[in-house]
């Protein structure tokens, strides 16, 4: 089928599931769960994001939870970031790799960050320089980019011209996100497709939303169209806090255990991540969504029921 023999999984559920639960997450409670994660094998996990605590105060403690997490040699820290002042935070916390924030739509970035899309571009141009002083790397992502709330549809048009914008600030790695799950696998083709013809030195990644059942088809259509990198949360935790409905990620187990069944490698160790979505599970079991959960590997086999009692006999 011409699908790639190996992917990377990017582990999200310490920034975008902490981040949209009803209440605060203790740091204790943050910095076990992050290192259990480490323990699964994952080589890049976005660990927290550096915004304002009044947007967003279950992500207040982003400083202390990095000074107390473990750091295994060979893992990609990366947090999320909104402004200068988040990345020197970033900076001062020694993450490796920070991501900026910016939605596809004016409606969706006046609510998520208080300025219209290009706009809000005008700051990345100061981040990527002082990021450039540093050994801090920097990527971008599409918020909304298979369909806003607020909007619709995202014209193509929207998507090259925000594209061309972060080629100018020398951003050439891009997180294409269905942040609303509002993506179906016809407009992840069609803008995947289009976006890697116009670009063909970026590496884009998806990160999907679960929110109608869509996300494993989204995944394997971006697999049909060379997408190697993918965002996960382990139980499906999460989801943004700036769209209305848009519940969690596609679960990292369900992903991890969708593309090793079809003999695509993730080097990621399943067992352990269904513990820690179990864990998760004890922790907040109104927040978890996990096929994997609820039935089980291909491989959990059953024993055998004896023959059926017919009613009568």
């Amino acid at each position: 089928m011409g699908l790639p023999k190996e992917v990377t999984i990017t582990e999200v559920c310490p920034r975008d599931g902490f981040q949209t639960l009803p209440g605060e997450v203790p740091t204790d409670v943050k910095v076990d769960i992050i290192n259990r994660i480490f323990e699964c094998g994952f080589k890049q996990v976005e660990v927290t994001s550096f915004v304002h605590p009044k947007a967003v105060p279950q992500m207040k403690d982003a400083d202390e939870v990095l000074k107390r997490i473990n750091r295994p040699e060979g893992v990609t820290l990366r947090a999320l970031i909104p402004n200068l002042r988040g990345l020197e935070r970033a900076i001062e916390a020694k993450v490796d790799k920070v991501k900026l924030m910016l939605s596809a739509t004016d409606s969706h970035s006046l609510n998520n960050a208080n300025a219209k899309t290009f706009d809000a571009m005008k700051d990345f141009e100061a981040i990527v320089k002082r990021a450039e002083t540093t050994d801090v790397k920097v990527g971008a992502s599409i918020s909304v980019a298979f369909g806003c709330p607020y909007e619709g549809p995202v014209p193509i048009e929207r998507h090259i011209e925000i594209c061309k914008r972060y080629e100018q600030l020398g951003i050439t790695e891009i997180s294409l996100a269905d942040t609303t799950g509002m993506a179906t696998p016809v407009n992840i083709k069609l803008v995947v497709s289009t976006l890697k013809e116009k670009f063909p030195s970026f590496h884009f990644s998806l990160h999907l939303h679960n929110t109608r059942g869509m996300a494993f088809a989204n995944a394997v259509a971006g697999l049909e169209e060379g997408i190697v990198d993918f965002d996960s949360s382990v139980g499906g935790l999460g989801g943004c806090p700036y769209a209305p409905n848009a519940s969690g990620n596609i679960a990292s187990e369900d992903i991890i255990h969708g593309f090793e069944e079809m003999g695509i490698k993730t080097n990621v160790d399943l067992d352990k991540v269904i513990d820690v979505a179990k864990h998760l599970r004890e922790l907040f079991p109104e927040q978890i969504d996990s096929f994997i959960l609820k039935a089980g590997k291909n491989s959990d086999l059953h024993i055998a029921p004896g023959k059926q009692k017919k009613i009568g006999e």
